[in-house]
């Protein structure tokens, strides 16, 4: 017996809720519905969802805040969905931990279309983790481990959401060779994913936050083409 996948729906207006779970449960997905942010954080550990649509305006404790709580203890995909369309509210979701952004009002269509483009990368994630013993990258102060999926920078280890760990580790494992920001949201959010370069801009920055640039190697952009991770010959 095939065990469905589970999407955790946290939206505080019931109609749009239940109208996402009719169209999930369609494509053979398990469902829950929370209308607040304190009961979707409650619900996560009971449910353990495969991924949760995660609506910003929420009473009580709003989406950035449960998007926060969940990231302290799950990598689950999340998928942010509001109203609010501008940049500054998309780059802030991402930063939190958000695997992609949705405006209201959306497709029904394109909605499960994401959702099962970002489960698609998610799953191979966790059995690669559980197959392979040799992915990992060293360079001088700095080790990234996909068997583990750990960053180990200057001796203390770096916590880093899923996508951010695999863009990191795919540009360090091509050292210096130069990748245009399509390339990146190919190979990292796949083919299907249904967004704009500047996510890899956000990624790329929130890893500049994370590691300083080092003696020996850098993230280094090439203006007007894209990222490389650059290492001292």
């Amino acid at each position: 017996m095939v065990t469905k996948q589970k999407i955790l729906i946290v939206d505080d207006d019931n109609n749009i809720a239940e109208l996402i779970s009719l169209y999930l449960v369609k494509e053979c997905f398990e469902t829950k519905i929370c209308n607040d942010g304190e009961t979707a954080i409650n619900t996560f550990d009971t449910f353990n969802p495969n991924l949760v649509l995660l609506d910003l305006m929420l009473p009580g404790i709003d989406g950035y805040q449960v998007c926060r709580e969940i990231r302290t203890k799950s990598q689950v995909p999340i998928i942010m969905l509001s109203a609010k369309g501008e940049v500054f509210d998309k780059v802030l979701g991402l930063e939190m931990g958000a695997d992609d952004y949705m405006e209201k009002p959306f497709d029904s269509k394109e909605l499960v279309a994401r959702v099962k483009a970002v489960l698609r990368r998610y799953k191979p994630q966790v059995q690669e983790v559980q197959e392979s013993d040799d992915k990992v990258v060293r360079y001088p102060d700095l080790e990234i481990n996909m068997t583990n999926y750990s960053v180990t920078y200057m001796g203390e280890r770096v916590d880093m959401p899923p996508k951010e760990l695999e863009l990191l580790y795919f540009l360090a494992a091509s050292p210096n060779h130069v990748y245009t920001r399509e390339q990146l949201l190919d190979q990292i959010w796949g083919y299907e994913y249904i967004g704009d370069t500047r996510t890899v801009d956000v990624h790329i920055k929130r890893l500049r936050e994370k590691l300083n640039d080092h003696d020996n190697w850098r993230l280094a952009t090439i203006w007007g083409i894209g990222y490389k991770f650059e290492v001292q010959q």
